[in-house]
C-alpha cells in the first residue's frame, strides 16, 4: 500500500516500463483512474495502450514501475487474482468461447463467484443491457455477428462484478449503428457505478464519452487532460481527428 496515495484514485500506474525482448513497448508510463470515471486512452496503433492494459492484468511483466488498484499494489499478482479483486478486461478481438453458448460464455464470468442470487440478477441485468443474449442464449457463440459477440464479451465481463473494466478497441470493425449501442451501454455501465478505463481508436467517440483522456505516442504518454479540452486541442484534431 503506498501512504500519498489520493483515496479516490481507483488506479495507479506509477512510471512503467514495459520490454520485449530488446525492445522497449512503454517508457515510464504513468495514469490514473479515479473512482466512478470513464477515462479513454487513445493513439495510432503500435502505441503500447494494449500493451498497458496486459501488463495491469499480470499478462505482461513489468521491467520497472508499480501499478497500484484499490491502494494495493499488484504489480507482481498473477492474472487469476485480477477478478476477485475487481479488475476485468474486455480484450482486443473479444476473446469469447465460440464452442460454448452465450449463456455459457455469461456463466464463465461469474466462474470465481458463488452468491447464486447475485449471480442470477446480474445475468438478468446483463440480458437488459443487451436484448440480443437473451434472445441468443442457447446459440452457440461462434455463430453471432461480431457485434453480438463484443456485446457478450462485454457482459461476460460484468458478471464478475468489476470495480474497474478495462475496454480494449471495443468498437473495431463493428457497423455504425451497433458502435453506436455498445457505447450507449459503455457509459450507461459507468453511470451504475463501474469505473471505466477505454482504449479506442476512434478518438472523437472516445473522447466525447470519457472523463478524462490520455494520449500515447511511442509507448509514452505524450498529453492528458480533460477529454473535452484534448477534443478541441489542435494536435489531437489533426493527428487523430482527420481535422
Amino acid at each position: 500500500m503506498t501512504d500519498n496515495m489520493d483515496a479516490s484514485t481507483l488506479l495507479k500506474i506509477d512510471h512503467l516500463d514495459v520490454h520485449y525482448g530488446l525492445i522497449q513497448a512503454l517508457h515510464t508510463v504513468s495514469l490514473e483512474v479515479r473512482r466512478g470515471e470513464l477515462v479513454c486512452l487513445i493513439g495510432a496503433n503500435g502505441a503500447g495502450k494494449s500493451t498497458l492494459l496486459k501488463s495491469v492484468m499480470g499478462l505482461v511483466t513489468p521491467s520497472y514501475g508499480n501499478i497500484f488498484f484499490n491502494q494495493l499494489n499488484i504489480t507482481a499478482r498473477k492474472t487469476c487474482q485480477h477478478a476477485a479483486q475487481g479488475l476485468s478486461l474486455v480484450p482486443e478481438g473479444r476473446g469469447i468461447f465460440s464452442a460454448m453458448t452465450v449463456m455459457e460464455n455469461l456463466q464463465m464470468g461469474a466462474y470465481h463467484r458463488s452468491d447464486k442470487t447475485g449471480i442470477q440478477q446480474d445475468l438478468q441485468h446483463a440480458c437488459e443491457l443487451f436484448p440480443r443474449l437473451a434472445e441468443r442464449k442457447n446459440q452457440l457463440a461462434g455463430t453471432l455477428s461480431g457485434g453480438e459477440q463484443q456485446m457478450l464479451a462485454i457482459a461476460r465481463a460484468l458478471l464478475s462484478r468489476p470495480k474497474l473494466l478495462f475496454l480494449d478497441e471495443p468498437s473495431m470493425g463493428l457497423a455504425p449503428l451497433l458502435v453506436q449501442k455498445i457505447f450507449e451501454v459503455i457509459k450507461k455501465i459507468n453511470q451504475e457505478g463501474v469505473s471505466v478505463l477505454l482504449v479506442e481508436q476512434n478518438a472523437q467517440v472516445a473522447l466525447t464519452l470519457a472523463d478524462r483522456a490520455y494520449v500515447m505516442e511511442h509507448g509514452e504518454i505524450s498529453l492528458q487532460g480533460e477529454a473535452r479540452t484534448l477534443l478541441n486541442n489542435p494536435r489531437v484534431q489533426t493527428a487523430y481527428l482527420g481535422l
